[in-house]
């Protein structure tokens, strides 16, 4: 007497089976995903399944099949797994990022950087393109426009931000609701304040730190979960060049940040900074926009000269689909206020200085505006309900005066 077979899996049972399969790019599971628009179970036990990527060429594919095929063949009433392979159009693309990037946030820890602060990292394909200087100098500005500002200095190895800001007192720890926090170094600009942390804080400035992987995420965290930053409008991350292993442990460890990209000119920093931009978006870091460097010189005739070539910025703006955001010329006094500790963008004079206050009022205008402060928002709702009570009061005096009136009439 044969065995009986055991029946074939139902629809709902193979997409719990599937819920539990991780993209290994995106991080989330295939249906939450959008990546399983079909399945189709034969009564032999026979199992069709439609994986839909978000890129035909997917580099993930091979990887994916196995733990599909893996995970179902486990099922004792399923004979055969067949995956039919098809691609997403640009919205389901868009739904899937937007999964994954929610998802990442709900994964991440819990770091002191309050829910209110806009996060943006100031990074590059390649060094040299002054990104630094960039970083100071909107940091500063935003700081004139009244915020509170944060500096996050994450080139370990090339900490630069303390030169640039004429900061150099070593970093202090205090006790902070039960434990201890690294406490910023603070610099008052106008009616604002920069909060900045840096290794450059910690060592001379002499000092190589050799350090490569795990203590570079580690330190980052650090700088993240254990500073007392306080109540901050802008953390703007002075991020270290390419894409390396800061890169990504920031987009773990702070996934709502979003990057500024700094290029130059040249074709080829355009093309590096590219990677980065790419690395972002695979991370699910959404690029606001591009910066150009070094854009040309100026001279005292007032000629144009495109000492690095031209286009590079437009070129990576339109590659990545978003906004030039301002394109900074060479000048010396850009050096020399970074060599005095003391932003150009604060002397308000030149092109240069024109220019980074330009992009500093397209972030707080458009790019990045600062998120509403909650007792701001509570003022707003008691108007709001004021109002309303007023509009409510009128009306009922109006009633009552009818009222009165017609009752007047009658008797």
């Amino acid at each position: 007497m044969s065995a009986e077979r055991t029946a074939p899996p139902t629809v709902e049972e193979v997409t719990d089976v599937l819920s539990t399969v991780i993209d290994p790019e995106l991080g989330s599971d295939v249906v939450s995903l959008g990546m399983i628009p079909r399945t189709e179970i034969s009564p032999d036990g026979a199992v069709v399944v439609e994986v839909r990527l978000t890129i035909s060429g997917c580099p993930m594919r091979a990887e994916i099949k196995k733990m599909v095929e893996q995970r179902l063949l486990v099922h004792p009433g399923v004979t055969k797994v067949r995956l039919e392979w098809s691609e997403m159009d640009s919205d389901e693309r868009s739904a899937a990022m937007s999964t994954a990037r929610a998802a990442a946030r709900d994964r991440a820890p819990e770091t002191a950087i309050g829910q209110r602060c806009q996060v943006l990292a100031i990074s590059s394909g390649k060094g040299g393109v002054g990104k630094s200087s960039v970083t100071v100098n909107l940091a500063a500005g935003l700081a004139e426009k009244g915020f509170t500002v944060g500096v996050l200095d994450a080139d370990i190895w090339g900490f630069s931000v303390p030169r640039l800001l004429g900061m150099s007192d070593r970093l202090d720890a205090h006790e902070v609701d039960g434990r201890p926090h690294i406490i910023p170094n603070r610099k008052t600009i106008g009616e604002g304040v920069l909060e900045v942390v840096s290794t450059g804080f910690l060592v001379e400035e002499s000092t190589a730190l050799m350090w490569r992987g795990l203590m570079l995420t580690k330190a980052v965290e650090q700088f993240l979960r254990d500073v007392a930053w306080g109540d901050l409008d802008y953390l703007l991350i002075d991020m270290p060049p390419g894409t390396g292993d800061v890169q990504m442990g920031l987009a773990r460890l702070l996934p709502r940040t979003s990057l500024l990209v700094v290029t130059t000119p040249a074709t080829a920093a355009q093309r590096v900074a590219q990677r980065a931009a790419d690395m972002a978006q695979r991370s699910f870091l959404p690029v606001l926009g591009v910066i150009e460097n070094m854009s040309g010189f100026i001279c005292e005739h007032g000629d144009f000269h495109a000492v690095f070539g031209q286009g590079g910025g437009q070129a990576l703006a339109e590659a990545v689909d978003v906004p030039l955001l301002g394109s900074i010329p060479i000048e010396t006094s850009v050096s020399a206020g970074g060599d005095s500790g003391e932003p150009v963008i604060l002397s308000g004079t030149g092109a240069a200085a024109a220019s980074m206050q330009s992009i500093v009022d397209r972030i707080v205008t458009d790019v990045a505006p600062p998120v509403a402060v909650a007792d701001e928002l509570d003022g707003c709702a008691t108007k709001i309900l004021a109002a309303f009570d007023d509009a409510f009061a009128a009306e009922d005096q109006r009633n009552l005066a009818n009222t009165n009136s017609g009752g007047g009439t009658e008797s």
